[in-house]
C-alpha cells in the first residue's frame, strides 16, 4: 500500500489532476466566492489533499534510491512541519464553514512543492529559446488578463480588453494603464498585479527554472541552453548560480527597499498591514521598473508628493533594477573585495589579490547610465523650476527633479503631471525614454549600451577610424550590428505604432501620440494623460508595442529564422555608396 503512494502511476495522475483542481478551486473561491455550505468539501478535500501529500514526501525519502540534496530535506520538513501547524489550526479554532488563510497557505505551498519538478524536457528542435521565451510572455500575460477579470478582483466590471492591457502593461513592466489601479481593482486585484510584475520583471521561466533546479540538483543539457539563452548568459557552468543570484539579488534589494518605505510612511495613519503591502507593492513596482501604484493619482497623490525620503528610495530602486544584473553583481562583488580589503589592513595583513573584475560592459553601462541620469537632471531642474517644480522647495526641488530624470528610464511612476512639462522638456523625457536602462535589467528601451556604442561609432565615423575602441579593448563588430538593428527596428515598430493609433484615433496630437508610442515601446508606463482615451483598435496596438518592446523585436525575429549553424566562407568585398 505504501509503495502504491509513491510508485503508482495511476496514483499520481490521480493526485496529479487534484493538485490542477486545487488550484481551480482556490482561484474560484477567491476570485468568485464560495457558497458557505460548499466550504465544507472545500475544507475536507484540502486537509486529504495536504494529509496524503505529506505522507507521499516522507514515503519518498523511504523508497527513493537516488542522492537526495541537503536544502530539499531542509525544504520538506520544515514545509512539513508548517503544513501540519496550518492543519491543526484550522481543526482547532475555525469552523468547517470558513477555510482560513492558514490552510490555503499550506495548499498553495504543497502545490509548488508538488508542481516544481515536473519531467519536462526542452528540445530545440521543436521550440527555440526565444520562442519559448515569447510563449511563456504570451500564457502569462493572457492567464493574468483571466485572472483581473475574476469579481473578486474588481470594484466594478471590466472589460477583457482593458484587462488584457493592465495585464500586458504588468507583464512587461510598463505602467501604462486604461482604467485607474486604485479605482478599478481590489486588493486582491492588487495582488495579482504585482505578482505578475514581478513574473515580468525576471522572467517567468526564471523562477520556473531555478526552482526545478533547486529541487532536483541538475537539468538537462538543451534546457540549460534554453535557461542560458534566456538569462543572457553563455557559460553553461554557471547558468543556474547566474540565475540564483539574480533571484537572491532581487528578493534582497525588494525586501530592504520595502523596509525602507514602510520606515518613510511612519506618520501616514495606515494599518499595519496595508503598509507592509503598499511597501512591498511599491519596491517591487520600482525595482522592476514597473510604475504601477496602489495611490489614487499615483505619486501625484497630494498626501506622497512632498514624502522626499519614499521618492527618495524609489529613486535608489529603480536605479539599480535599471542598471542590469552583471553590474549589480559586480558591485556586490565589489562592496566584498573593499570589506576584505579593510579588514585585512586592521589586522595588519596584506592581500593583492582581486576576485573582482568589472567588465567592459558594466563599464559602459554604468558610466552611461550616471552620465545620462546626472545630465538630464541638471536639465530638468532649470527647464522646470519655475514650471512644474514650482510647488516644491530647496532639497525638494533636487530630488523631484532627479524623480523626473530617473522615471523616464523605464520606470514609469509620476510625481508631476507630464503634460505640463515645458515643450523642450517634454522632447528630452522622450529620447530619455527611448535611450531605456541597461541590458539584462527590469527595464526597456534601446539600452543604454546600444546608444553609447551609436555615439562612439558617429565619433569613429567622423575621426576617420575603421573600428570601435574603448578602455584599451576592440568592440566586436557583432555588438554594432546588433546595436544598430536595435536602433533602427525601434524606429520601425514605434513609426508603425505612431501610424496607427493616428489612423484609429485622428483627433489625437502627434506630439501625444509619439510620447504614447515611446513610452509603450520602452516599457516606460509615462503619459500625456491620452492612454484611457484611446479606442478600443488603439488599444491593441499599444498592448502589442508594449508586449514587443519586453521581448524585444531583434528576439522575435530570432523566433521565425533558424540560426545559421555555420559561416566558414567569404565573398569578394564591395562597397555601396553611403
Amino acid at each position: 500500500m505504501l509503495k502504491f503512494l509513491v510508485n503508482s502511476k495511476y496514483f499520481n495522475i490521480a493526485l496529479s489532476i487534484s493538485y490542477v483542481l486545487a488550484i481551480v478551486v482556490l482561484i474560484a473561491m477567491l476570485g468568485f466566492g464560495f457558497p458557505i455550505e460548499y466550504k465544507v468539501y472545500v475544507n475536507i478535500f484540502f486537509i486529504a489533499l495536504l494529509c496524503i501529500g505529506v505522507l507521499r514526501t516522507v514515503l519518498k525519502y523511504v523508497h527513493r534510491k537516488e542522492k537526495i540534496m541537503p536544502r530539499v530535506i531542509v525544504f520538506d520538513i520544515i514545509s512539513i512541519l508548517f503544513i501540519l501547524y496550518c492543519i491543526s489550526i484550522q481543526l482547532g479554532y475555525y469552523s468547517f464553514f470558513f477555510v482560513s488563510k492558514y490552510l490555503q497557505i499550506a495548499i498553495i505551498l504543497k502545490l509548488i512543492r508538488e508542481l516544481a519538478t515536473p519531467k519536462l524536457n526542452f528540445k530545440r528542435s521543436v521550440i527555440t529559446p526565444p520562442q519559448l521565451f515569447i510563449f511563456s510572455f504570451i500564457i502569462l500575460v493572457f492567464g493574468g488578463a483571466c485572472l483581473l477579470m475574476l469579481p473578486k478582483a474588481t470594484n466594478h466590471p471590466i472589460n477583457f480588453l482593458d484587462a488584457l492591457f493592465t495585464a500586458t502593461s504588468a507583464v512587461c513592466v510598463t505602467g501604462l494603464t486604461v482604467v485607474d489601479t486604485y479605482e478599478a481593482y481590489t486588493p486582491i486585484g492588487h495582488f495579482i498585479i504585482i505578482v505578475l510584475i514581478q513574473a515580468g520583471g525576471l522572467g517567468i521561466l526564471t523562477f520556473a527554472g531555478y526552482i526545478a533546479y533547486f529541487f532536483k540538483g541538475n537539468s538537462s543539457y538543451e534546457n540549460q541552453i534554453a535557461l542560458g539563452s534566456i538569462a543572457n548568459n553563455d557559460s553553461l557552468s554557471e547558468v543556474f548560480v547566474f540565475v540564483k543570484k539574480i533571484i537572491y539579488l532581487t528578493f534582497s534589494i525588494e525586501l530592504l527597499g520595502a523596509i525602507l518605505i514602510y520606515f518613510s510612511l511612519s506618520s501616514y495613519k495606515i494599518g499595519f498591514l496595508d503598509k507592509v503591502f503598499f511597501s512591498l507593492f511599491h519596491s517591487i513596482s520600482a525595482f522592476c521598473n514597473a510604475g504601477f501604484s496602489t495611490l489614487p493619482y499615483g505619486l501625484m497623490n497630494k498626501g506622497f508628493i512632498h514624502n522626499y525620503n519614499f521618492q527618495s528610495v524609489l529613486i535608489v530602486l529603480i536605479f539599480l533594477g535599471g542598471i542590469g544584473f552583471p553590474i549589480l553583481i559586480n558591485l556586490v562583488r565589489y562592496v566584498e573585495y573593499l570589506i576584505r580589503k579593510v579588514f585585512l589592513l586592521i589586522i595588519h595583513k596584506t592581500n593583492d589579490k582581486k576576485n573582482w573584475v568589472f567588465t567592459l560592459s558594466s563599464k559602459v553601462n554604468l558610466i552611461t547610465s550616471l552620465s545620462i541620469l546626472i545630465i538630464s537632471t541638471i536639465i530638468l531642474f532649470f527647464e522646470e523650476y519655475y514650471r512644474t517644480l514650482a510647488p516644491h522647495h530647496g532639497f525638494g526641488k533636487f530630488v523631484s527633479a532627479t524623480f523626473i530624470a530617473m522615471t523616464p528610464r523605464t520606470a514609469g511612476f509620476n510625481n508631476i503631471d507630464f503634460a505640463q512639462l515645458h515643450f523642450s522638456s517634454i522632447l528630452l523625457v522622450i529620447l530619455l525614454m527611448w535611450i531605456g536602462a541597461s541590458p539584462a535589467s527590469t527595464g526597456g528601451g534601446i539600452k543604454t549600451s546600444t546608444f553609447a556604442i551609436g555615439i562612439l561609432n558617429f565619433i569613429n565615423i567622423a575621426r576617420g577610424k575603421p573600428k570601435i575602441e574603448i578602455y584599451k579593448r576592440e568592440l566586436n563588430p557583432i555588438n554594432i550590428q546588433k546595436a544598430f538593428a536595435t536602433m533602427t527596428l525601434s524606429f520601425l515598430v514605434i513609426g508603425i505604432g505612431i501610424f496607427l493609433i493616428t489612423k484609429f484615433d485622428n483627433n489625437l496630437h502627434l506630439i501625444d501620440v509619439a510620447f504614447e508610442a515611446f513610452s509603450a515601446y520602452s516599457t516606460v508606463g509615462l503619459s500625456l494623460n491620452l492612454t484611457p482615451h484611446l479606442s478600443d483598435p488603439s488599444k491593441i496596438v499599444v498592448i502589442t508595442m508594449m508586449f514587443i518592446g519586453r521581448v524585444s523585436m531583434i528576439t522575435i525575429l530570432m523566433s521565425f529564422f533558424k540560426k545559421t549553424v555555420s559561416s566558414n566562407y567569404r565573398y569578394p568585398s564591395d562597397d555601396i555608396l553611403i
